[in-house]
């Protein structure tokens, strides 16, 4: 009996502690932003801006001393001295996929076998997770959820972070298929205990078989009379230029490899997301108009004769290339590492990129990626009110103080699990 009343403590506990913040209504009201420095994330500023949003659109994007304004907007918020940015988009994430990872009911991010482009990982996204509102404060609103694991991963999907479920999350569904190209080194050790590199003697029978498996999709798919194969047929996205193909790759001979592959498939869009090595094959990129998604940037270099900066400088070096350039944040503890997404963009910003293009790694530039620029990234009349206000500098870390926050034109709570128990010891303290 014991045991029994123990697991059913254990069960309320676990359904208590994943309570998160309740969705914000639809917006009503009309809302003007006036005063602040506005960021667009396309590479432009306002310093003194007025910003206008109604029914979830933004209306007004404009010069404050250059406009008269009317009373057209119930809502006014004064945001002299302040910041204003288009919400930051956190992609190749897995957010909403794992709650804690040492619980394994709690971890859905990836699927048994190693070809699964028809794996949609949107089923599995819990908007729920207790995780989501820690990355909000920090300005980060919308994200693409990513399924790991095999050679295929599966399909991503984007999301917006203020929902009731993956139905009402949903922005852009079954955007890209990932593929995790072969490496050409195997390592072993861990980053405390480094080990040893090899050539990887398996490396060219996988590269086959991925381009067996497209070949075979290709067909199929060409076969008017056929017997269904649903694993084919998720693949069609990507032939017909409907779906981006993402292949995960680092090393230079990955990527060249990569790009061939992609040409040799006729993949319309193709993004690289990794490219560690990426400068390397920086004119092949260019010339076949594939942009990259860095990996995190707050890392050491891959090998011993690289600059210790090289990992910060990276986003400059392939701008500097004409390469559209974004970042994203995955490894280890990558759920809980998504709030500091900004802070990367930041470190590229100290690095040499001004912070104006910065920012566009982390907005603008990354919704290019997922194909969904026409309607968000960017602080532009007739997209998506998706945009928050800061104290300060959004990019740097002792100054990304948000005071609103808005999804779609609805005002979100920013308060957390964390900022709840802050209160609630500082009270106490201070009782003191």
């Amino acid at each position: 009996m014991k045991k029994i009343y123990i697991i059913i403590a254990l069960i309320g506990l676990s359904i208590n502690t994943k309570a998160q913040q309740t969705p914000s209504k639809k917006q009503t009201k009309s809302v003007l932003i006036l005063n602040a420095t506005a960021h667009l994330g396309n590479g432009k500023l306002i310093e003194n801006s007025a910003i206008g949003f109604k029914d979830g659109k933004i209306t007004l994007v404009a010069d404050a001393t250059l406009i008269k304004l009317s009373n057209a907007f119930e809502i006014t918020i004064d945001a002299t001295g302040k910041h204003v940015y288009p919400g930051f988009i956190a992609p190749n994430s897995t957010l909403g996929l794992v709650e804690i990872d040492a619980v394994k009911s709690s971890d859905d991010k990836e699927e048994i076998g190693s070809i699964n482009p028809n794996i949609r990982s949107i089923i599995a996204y819990d908007a729920n997770s207790k995780v989501i509102e820690t990355v909000r404060p920090n300005g980060i609103l919308m994200a693409q959820i990513t399924p790991r694991g095999g050679r295929i991963s599966g399909t991503s999907s984007i999301v917006q972070l203020d929902a009731w479920n993956w139905k009402e999350a949903l922005v852009k569904e079954n955007d890209g298929i990932h593929l995790d190209f072969p490496v050409t080194f195997s390592k072993s050790g861990s980053w405390f205990e480094p080990g040893t590199s090899a050539a990887n003697k398996e490396y060219q029978k996988q590269v086959e078989e991925i381009t067996s498996f497209f070949a075979n999709a290709k067909a199929y798919l060409a076969d008017v009379s056929k017997e269904r194969n649903l694993i084919f047929e998720s693949m069609k996205g990507l032939f017909d230029a409907s779906q981006t193909l993402f292949i995960h790759a680092d090393t230079e001979k990955q990527i060249i490899d990569a790009i061939q592959f992609a040409k040799a498939n006729d993949i319309k869009k193709t993004v690289i997301i990794g490219g560690f090595e990426a400068y390397k094959s920086a004119d092949l990129l260019y010339k076949n108009n594939i942009g990259v998604l860095l990996k995190r940037v707050h890392d050491m270099p891959e090998n011993e004769d690289q600059a210790i900066d090289l990992p910060y400088k990276m986003a400059k070096i392939l701008a500097d290339k004409g390469i559209v350039v974004g970042l994203e944040n995955s490894g280890d503890m990558e759920r809980m590492q998504t709030r500091n997404l900004p802070f990367l963009a930041g470190t590229c910003a100290a690095y040499g990129l001004n912070k104006e293009q910065a920012l566009q790694l982390i907005t603008l530039n990354t919704a290019k990626f997922l194909g969904i620029d026409s309607f968000c990234g960017s602080l532009e009349e007739g997209k998506d009110a998706t945009l928050f206000i800061s104290e300060g500098d959004a990019l740097e870390m002792r100054t990304n103080k948000l005071t609103h926050a808005f999804i779609q034109g609805r005002m979100i709570n920013l308060e957390t699990h964390q900022t709840q128990l802050y209160n609630k010891y500082k009270e106490k303290y201070n009782q003191q």
